[in-house]
């Protein structure tokens, strides 16, 4: 056994071990060396041997922690699936780009981004206890696999007097959508997240029933999403406006056409370089959002020359829009566009609207009753 002084002479001792009175023995390449009390021998036969590959070790390693640093990174920016340490491709480029690196497998790469959840779990839950005070959100949708989903988020005035959000979760719900059982997944989520009632300021979602008794069984102050309300409002508008439903049915099929027919989508691309305008494709309105049908009449609106141009020139049944039906649609676009600025302000990350709801759903309904005038 070696003398425990001569360890702590020495650094040299943390790479030979004494294997009796005049020999030690290095523990990196195990060769043998004479030893006469001092260590000056060890001490050339590391640098020359080791020291050199020590270090070189110690900078691949830094660098291969950056390089799985940037790797985890890619995959949550980019949203791209664990087997791309796979593809062929990518790992051509990984060698290319440095040979050196080798690439961790699909199961090493999930347990790197669950220590990174982890990690970034514990820093948002930090900030969150930090806050004095939250506001929360929350809403359920349906998947197009009849997956239901509730997502909960977090709302608070950070250290930095900035407007922070951390999302809660995303959880899947399997239980009927009554009061209780949401009220019972959003409790455990605050459990978790150990976020006390008291700090809670109000519960923002939509105007559901259940919503509504939901936060009375929380015990939370409720609040009514003033967007979705807007949403609710427009939409109702849109429907009850007469002439309105056949303007949007005609566009619909309009739109529909373009997108669909190779020949259509053609002719309109040359009508539209002849014209000198922009030549920009026509939208598709989708029934849940109503500002998607603003979009579709703004833009069938603004390609009316050459639209009109090409179902004149191409055989189909598709009925262009009358002169008065394009008028209308002008009408509708500028009662609906200050609409959409609302809901894009209401909708902003980084600022935040204090509204009375009664006083914003007067003023949407207010608007949507100036859009049912315009075609009366």
């Amino acid at each position: 056994m070696e003398p425990v002084a001569k360890r702590g002479r020495s650094e040299m001792w943390e790479h030979f071990n004494l294997i009796s009175p005049n020999k030690v023995q290095c523990l990196v390449c195990h060769q043998q060396l004479a030893y006469n009390n001092n260590t000056s021998s060890m001490l050339r036969h590391f640098r020359a041997k080791h020291e050199a590959g020590q270090a070189a070790a110690s900078i691949r390693g830094d660098r291969k922690a950056k390089i799985d640093e940037a790797l985890v990174n890619m995959i949550v920016q980019d949203s791209q699936p664990f087997k791309v340490v796979d593809d062929q491709g990518f790992r051509a480029l990984v060698s290319l780009l440095d040979p050196t690196y080798v690439l961790p497998s699909r199961q090493t790469l999930k347990s790197m981004m669950e220590a990174r959840y982890r990690e970034e779990k514990q820093k948002a839950k930090d900030k969150v206890q930090k806050a004095t005070a939250v506001a929360l959100t929350s809403d359920m949708w349906t998947s197009i696999h009849m997956d239901s989903y509730l997502a909960f988020t977090c709302h608070f005035v950070d250290e930095e007097d900035k407007l922070a959000t951390v999302l809660l979760a995303v959880a899947k719900f399997g239980e009927r959508h009554t009061a209780s059982n949401i009220a019972t997944v959003k409790g455990s989520i605050l459990e978790e997240w150990e976020i006390p009632k008291a700090k809670v300021m109000c519960l923002t979602t939509d105007g559901a029933s259940n919503m509504h008794l939901c936060s009375s069984i929380m015990e939370v102050r409720h609040s009514h999403c003033i967007a979705h309300a807007l949403n609710l409002v427009v939409k109702k508008a849109l429907k009850l406006t007469p002439g309105l439903e056949e303007v949007r049915t005609k566009a619909r099929d309009i739109a529909t056409y373009f997108r669909t027919s190779t020949v259509a989508r053609e002719r309109l691309l040359c009508l539209q370089n002849q014209m000198g305008g922009p030549t920009n494709k026509l939208i598709q309105e989708v029934d849940t959002r109503w500002n998607s049908t603003l979009d579709m009449l703004q833009r069938l609106y603004e390609q009316r020359e050459p639209v009109g141009a090409a179902l004149a020139s191409l055989q189909t049944d598709v009925a262009p829009l009358t002169s008065n039906q394009y008028h209308s649609i002008s009408q509708c676009i500028s009662l609906l566009a200050p609409l959409k600025e609302a809901t894009v302000e209401l909708s902003a990350e980084k600022r935040v609207r204090f509204e009375n709801n009664s006083a914003g759903e007067d003023a949407a309904a207010h608007y949507c009753n100036k859009t049912k005038a315009a075609y009366r």
